[in-house]
């Protein structure tokens, strides 16, 4: 995996980009754009963005790397998401997510885009964008929502409607679904009725303590229209071996989701014959008890947070180094700088943003999420 910082638009962006090339030939690249100067207005900071994605394509990426995800961290969506809508029109598409989670750093609109190469992608009638390979078919979705009375309701239909789309592509929940992301309106009072709609649906798919979970985060963030209380982003791949699927649990620093009353998994490794991918749920200051650990002290929380994603990486054979793209979420704007100041200290090749999102529990002041590839040399398995 290599990982690289570069400036664009006159250095008014500032780009992470991370690869990783299995044996079988794929490419896969993780861009993060970030603005660089925080007084510019919104139309502004979008332009350059603009102009550092199609650089960063241009100059950066293969030929044939193709984009299959991307979403944008916004300042206050209701005024900026149809400007970015208006752009996306005539881009290349591919499932968009649009979030209100402030980038930290003070300015308007960060963007993680995500490509891979020698795919062709299809987009589904239902929005869903499809890509074949090598024995595969990865299935990926954003920006889902709907304007039910509440969110227990609209997290019930979301899912629902999901297993609906997913049994068209010949998938199930349970067996293709890797990784999920819940955005909640005021997440202190809504997600409560995340994790009960949730927790119901994935008993009619089979989706217990017994079984599994999927790998997830649930944490704040806001659509343009503010009648929409959740939205959700999904990852599904059709033609996995249940083996190629591992559930990470690191029990010496974590307990069992469900001992609190959510139902998703740590991480989740997926095993191809070139790499594992590991996808690491959001992840806080949280012991193998189900405590918060450190209550009030924000340093010390970040700290244990990236020993506990640590644990977890390490049971898929992985390290902090070999992480593609993280986002690191803070409920209190007081404590960025003391945050990023820990971050260029102790993992100044970290490839992550900053945003501004309240965490599912209160007194957990920062959580973070990643996606780290590693080498695999598994004959049984084909290729990405």
């Amino acid at each position: 995996m290599e990982c690289r910082k570069k400036t664009y638009a006159d250095k008014a962006v500032e780009a992470q980009i991370a690869s990783f090339t299995g044996a079988g030939g794929t490419t896969e690249y993780h861009v993060m754009l970030s603005v660089t100067n925080s007084e510019l207005p919104f139309i502004e900071q979008l332009q350059h963005i603009q102009r550092a994605y199609v650089d960063v394509v241009k100059e950066e990426l293969a030929d044939n790397a193709v984009a299959v995800f991307r979403r944008y961290f916004l300042s206050d969506a209701a005024n900026q998401a149809d400007l970015v809508m208006s752009w996306e029109c005539d881009n290349t598409f591919c499932p968009l997510s649009i979030i209100q989670q402030a980038p930290m750093n003070g300015t308007k609109i960060a963007l993680w885009t995500w490509f891979y190469t020698g795919m062709v992608a299809e987009t589904k009638e239902n929005g869903m964008l499809t890509s074949s390979h090598n024995g595969y078919t990865h299935h990926w979705t954003g920006g889902a929502c709907n304007k039910a009375s509440n969110s227990e309701y609209q997290t019930r239909l979301l899912l629902n409607d999901y297993v609906m789309q997913l049994l068209e592509q010949g998938c199930k929940l349970a067996n293709d679904c890797i990784r999920t992301w819940f955005f909640v309106q005021n997440v202190d009072v809504n997600y409560a009725g995340v994790v009960k709609a949730r927790k119901e649906v994935f008993v009619t798919q089979n989706l217990t303590e017994k079984t599994h979970y999927i790998s997830s985060t649930g944490i704040e963030g806001r659509h343009a229209d503010p009648s929409v209380l959740v939205t959700m982003d999904t990852y599904a791949v059709k033609g996995l071996k249940p083996e190629q699927i591992q559930f990470l649990y690191a029990r010496t620093h974590l307990n069992p989701t469900y001992e609190y009353g959510v139902t998703f998994e740590r991480g989740t490794a997926v095993h191809y014959g070139d790499r594992k991918q590991i996808f690491i749920s959001g992840t806080a200051s949280i012991d193998n008890k189900g405590n918060i650990v450190h209550t009030g002290d924000i340093l010390r929380q970040t700290s244990r947070m990236m020993e506990n994603i640590a644990a977890l990486l390490a049971e898929a054979d992985a390290t902090v180094n070999d992480v593609m793209q993280a986002v690191v979420y803070l409920r209190d704007t007081a404590d960025y700088h003391v945050v990023d100041r820990f971050f260029q200290e102790n993992y100044p090749d970290f490839p992550h943003i900053i945003v501004h999102a309240p965490v599912c529990r209160p007194g957990w002041l920062i959580e973070t999420e990643c996606i780290a590839v590693v080498p695999n040399a598994e004959g049984a398995y084909q290729p990405l």
